[in-house]
């Protein structure tokens, strides 16, 4: 080994002791001849001091390092001294002096800071991750990243899992989003797809009898970028046979409790709360509601039906709600802000927010003079409103209201402060519709995906009121984030074709797209149930990361990858071995 210890190791025990230590020069100093150099690994700091008088060699070599330079440095372990001592290092109480200082490699200056406290702009951190990954804190994260993933992996195998991959070259299936696709050289014509998920392999191996699978598995979606999203995931997948929902909930939060543990020491208390969907759209807006605060909506749609406001009595005639947020100590808002307001709901679709001041004469706005007092009363007493509450309110669709609403609300606690620091809410939505309605393509589409049980009771409305059937869908949301989803499964040929019907996916289709999976149904398919949990999104909340990205060793910025510059062209031989033409608009490759 070229080294005894790293630079996290060393404390006052190893005084006296020689070591030989190697790292990135993080800072050089020079003392009136004395030259200290700061050596990093990813386990810490070390000083290592190089004094002519101990060794004239050493400190020549030391003139010349530079930040980031590569060096071996050995020496004797010494305590400093009292006026040196630094406690905001591990190895603050030593430093080595050095006898023997060798450069390993040279550097050129590095175009950003390795400097948690001089932190570059994100495209320079992609584009040079490979230097930013040497930050502390990115190390911090690849390591909690790696204790999760460990951690996950022991607890499942523990409880029987077994740890399985599948297939990365797949049939291309419609699952939510755009497959990527591959071209095969030796099948021309045909493409592979990357698996959005392992959800038709991984009920495969229920049918194989496998019980109890799991994987840190790779997805792939061909989708437009978020903040929170990247082309390619990591999830735990797992799938369990012979179980319902309350059975994969216990394995999913022992999971979450491992990981926290795990990561960063934080005890999870276990046995989560559940809610409905309806009843999260109903107080929150969303179907991953943010509990850490309150400012739920508040339904005023049968106060306000036959008021003389137009805009309200007008969408509660049309089918639509009103519902709004009391905004605690906001009437002292300023005017624009409210305006700022409105221009954000409509982001959603909404058409405007009205609102109402609360003062200890009532409830002012322009809009008061349309209501009776009676009907102000009730609003009034409806909100729980107190002088110096702002009221917001939005009349449309109840998909718009909710959706309008609930974004607006998360919006407000982020501005207002009003999230606390340090608690993790964790929280089941459960009872989801099996159902969603496309307005564009006139057509029912699965809330999740196709091969979800409806409810029992719910079975005999699939063909005549499918809006009406419930599915055993589940999501698991920790303070406003989805950190996974999954369902107990359909395992009959007969319940699965029922819900292809409804979406449009006829016979022909179905067996074109699923066939093998229908077929294995035939051979005696066992109730089965699972789940996906986001390890990215896990670990980004464990670390406490401002983004997913933080958690990611080499993550893509709007689906391209700043290190290697791909996607990016290929040479036409190899277009013309997979039988592909490149055809684009003026300007782009022909």
């Amino acid at each position: 080994m070229l080294r005894t210890h790293t630079c996290g190791d060393l404390s006052k025990q190893h005084i006296g002791e020689r070591v030989t230590l190697c790292g990135w020069v993080q800072s050089v100093r020079d003392h009136g001849g004395v030259i200290f150099i700061n050596l990093r690994d990813r386990y810490g700091e070390t000083q290592i001091v190089c004094d002519p008088r101990r060794d004239q060699e050493s400190h020549r070599e030391a003139e010349r390092v530079r930040k980031e330079w590569v060096v071996r440095a050995s020496g004797v372990v010494e305590a400093r001294p009292p006026e040196s001592l630094n406690p905001n290092m591990a190895t603050g109480e030593i430093e080595i002096a050095c006898d023997k200082l060798e450069t390993l490699s040279v550097a050129q200056t590095p175009p950003l800071e390795i400097d948690d406290s001089k932190v570059a702009n994100e495209e320079i951190r992609l584009r040079y991750r490979y230097l930013d990954l040497r930050r502390p804190s990115m190390q911090r994260n690849l390591t909690i990243r790696h204790r999760v993933a460990q951690a996950v992996r022991q607890y499942l195998s523990d409880r029987g899992f077994l740890e399985i991959e599948t297939p990365l070259f797949v049939r291309s299936t419609p699952e939510g989003a755009r497959d990527f696709v591959v071209p095969s050289r030796l099948y021309p014509g045909r493409f592979y797809a990357l698996p959005q998920s392992p959800q038709l392999y991984k009920q495969l191996l229920m049918v194989a009898g496998v019980d109890r699978y799991f994987q840190l598995a790779p997805c792939f979606r061909d989708e437009d970028q978020r903040a929170d999203r990247q082309p390619v995931h990591t999830q735990i997948d797992l799938e369990m046979s012979f179980v319902d929902e309350a059975d994969v909930f216990e394995v999913v939060e022992g999971i979450v409790a491992t990981a926290f543990k795990a990561g960063s020491g934080i005890e999870v208390a276990t046995g989560f709360p559940r809610m409905s969907y309806q009843e999260a759209i109903d107080r929150y807006g969303l179907d991953k509601p943010d509990t850490r605060f309150g400012m739920e909506l508040i339904d005023y749609t049968d106060l306000v039906a036959d008021c003389g406001f137009s805009i309200f009595s007008k969408a509660v005639a049309n089918g639509g709600q009103v519902k709004g947020l009391n905004i605690k100590g906001g009437a002292t808002m300023p005017r624009r802000e409210i305006d700022e307001l409105g221009e954000f709901v409509k982001i959603y679709k909404a058409k405007g927010l009205a609102w109402m001041r609360v003062t200890d004469d009532g409830l002012e706005s322009s809009i008061a003079k349309f209501f009776t007092e009676q009907e102000l009363t009730a609003i009034r007493e409806r909100a729980q409103a107190e002088p110096s509450d702002l009221l917001v309110f939005v009349a449309d669709t109840p998909k718009v209201v909710a959706t309008s609403l609930g974004w607006l609300r998360n919006h407000l606690a982020r501005k207002l402060d009003l999230i606390p620091d340090d608690v993790y809410n964790f929280i089941w939505i459960t009872d989801f519709p099996m159902f969603d309605w496309n307005e564009e393509e006139n057509r029912w589409e699965p809330m999740h995906h196709m091969f979800t049980m409806p409810k029992q009771e719910d079975m005999q409305f699939l063909a005549s009121d499918p809006g009406r059937v419930k599915g055993r869908l589940y999501d698991l949301v920790l303070n406003g984030m989805e950190l996974g989803s999954g369902s107990i499964r359909i395992n009959r040929p007969d319940i699965q074709a029922e819900v292809m019907n409804v979406i449009g996916m006829d016979r022909a289709e179905a067996e074109r797209r699923f066939g093998f999976l229908l077929k294995a149904f035939d051979f005696g398919a066992p109730p089965h149930g699972g789940f996906a949990l986001g390890l990215d999104r896990l670990v980004a909340q464990i670390a406490q990361a401002e983004s997913m990205r933080d958690v990611i060793a080499f993550p893509y910025a709007s689906g391209v990858s700043l290190v290697d510059g791909s996607p990016a062209e290929i040479d036409e031989q190899q277009l013309r071995e997979l039988r592909i033409r490149v055809v684009g608009t003026e300007g782009d490759q022909k």
